[in-house]
């Protein structure tokens, strides 16, 4: 997508990430948008919480991505899976992901999203977290499988592909904005954009070339 600004505001938004379920929810919002990979490190540092680091980490893409869009707003997310403190990563593999979930069955993750929005002309930087609570089911072997030969989710933290089949495995999930547990929390961000003075729901807003 090309950048393009609000009526009533002359900075373009990009979205600091790849992920297209991060594009699909933006869109929602009915906000033009470019979309640009942060490129950053994403190792947590040492003695850090996982909370920690999705904040960080989303305040890092956003400003490695407005380094190159001077005049932007610039959104960026990260989000970490964390059960009883422990961050879990993406399997990678088959092997790996049954291991995860057979770990997992039964117990409660927190999916900890980071949330930053930078004006890259001013440096501001507005940051949010919010936590998705997310419940286990008892897996079976079999459910396992099955989950598995469908939705393939290697590249998923805690091979949770909640976007999909992924949603399934829970036996409840608790949060004040549920679209955090795909990756971008649209209520946080539409507080941040307000407080930006790009309000979504307003005329104003309506975006122009």
């Amino acid at each position: 997508m090309s950048t393009k600004t609000t009526a009533n505001d002359p900075r373009p938004l990009v979205l600091g990430s790849t992920s297209p379920y991060r594009r699909e929810l933006l869109g929602r919002l009915g906000l033009r948008f470019a979309v640009a990979a942060p490129d950053i490190d994403e190792t947590a540092l040492p003695a850090e919480t996982p909370a920690q680091t999705a904040v960080r980490l989303a305040e890092a893409k956003a400003r490695a991505v407005a380094a190159r869009f001077p005049k932007a707003l610039v959104i960026g997310s990260d989000q970490i899976a964390d059960c009883a403190g422990q961050p879990i990563g993406k399997p990678g593999n088959r092997d790996a992901a049954v291991a995860q979930l057979r770990a997992l069955s039964g117990k409660t993750v927190v999916f900890h999203t980071g949330l930053a929005l930078v004006d890259a002309a001013s440096g501001r930087c507005h940051a949010a977290l919010v936590d998705v609570a997310s419940t286990f089911r008892s897996l079976q072997s079999a459910d396992i499988d099955a989950y598995l030969d469908r939705e393939a989710p290697f590249d998923c933290a805690g091979s949770v592909k909640v976007e999909g089949l992924g949603i399934a495995l829970f036996e409840r999930i608790e949060s004040d904005d549920p679209t955090a547990l795909i990756g971008l929390p649209l209520i946080a961000l539409s507080r941040l954009l307000r407080e930006e003075g790009v309000d979504v729901l307003a005329p104003a807003t309506t975006l122009t070339a």
